[in-house]
């Protein structure tokens, strides 16, 4: 029997993620006020990421990121060496990162990659009618979702709900808040791109 591990437990995933996160801001030398200052997020969020009270969304976890000032990857895995020109990158079925928050499943793909220009993901959506949302997600930058498997409906901020079929593909401000979920019985497979967060200009 294979052991679980955190890329494919839930609880061990989230257990992970939040260890990291707790051990870079300590390895830095950080309080969790200094963090919330530079992510602009409350402190009591921090706090319950660090103690596994909360997953968190891919606009939370890119501002705890930049609150640490770290590379995006580094939330998903220990180690890992800059992306330089000329460079060839594979990531193997089983090397994703992976969190399992309330409504969704990300999947990072090249955890170990530093300093790319595009975030690649896969994920898992829920039906629409299992999700529970307090808010849209939104973040700087560009974003490309494509439909694996499955249908999605996508809302958006001053749109009518879209819904996606298997093949079919969208690109928006994702500034714009936003967010996804299964338009069936069945969970749906996405694979989506973010670009913005991790250029030069947005660092200095």
């Amino acid at each position: 029997m294979t052991k679980p591990s955190a890329q494919t437990d839930p609880d061990l995933a989230r257990k992970a993620f939040a260890d990291r996160v707790r051990k870079i801001r300590k390895d830095k030398g950080m309080t969790i006020q200094d963090v919330a200052d530079r992510a602009g997020m409350a402190v009591s969020t921090i706090s319950k990421i660090e103690r596994n009270l909360m997953a968190p969304t891919y606009d939370r976890f890119s501002q705890l990121a930049r609150g640490l000032d770290v590379d995006l990857s580094e939330l998903f895995a220990e180690g890992g060496d800059e992306f330089n020109a000329g460079e060839f990158a594979i990531c193997r079925s089983g090397d994703e990162g992976y969190l399992e928050t309330e409504n969704y499943t990300y999947e990072m793909l090249f955890p170990e990659v530093r300093g790319r220009t595009m975030t690649p993901m896969l994920g898992t959506l829920k039906p629409l009618e299992k999700m529970r949302f307090d808010r849209m997600v939104s973040h700087p930058g560009e974003e490309f979702l494509f439909v694996v498997e499955g249908r999605v409906v996508v809302q958006s901020e001053g749109q009518d709900p879209v819904v996606l079929r298997a093949g079919e593909s969208l690109y928006f401000d994702s500034g714009r808040g936003h967010l996804y979920a299964s338009a069936g019985d069945n969970p749906a497979r996405i694979l989506c791109v973010c670009t913005g967060l991790e250029r030069q200009d947005d660092r200095d």
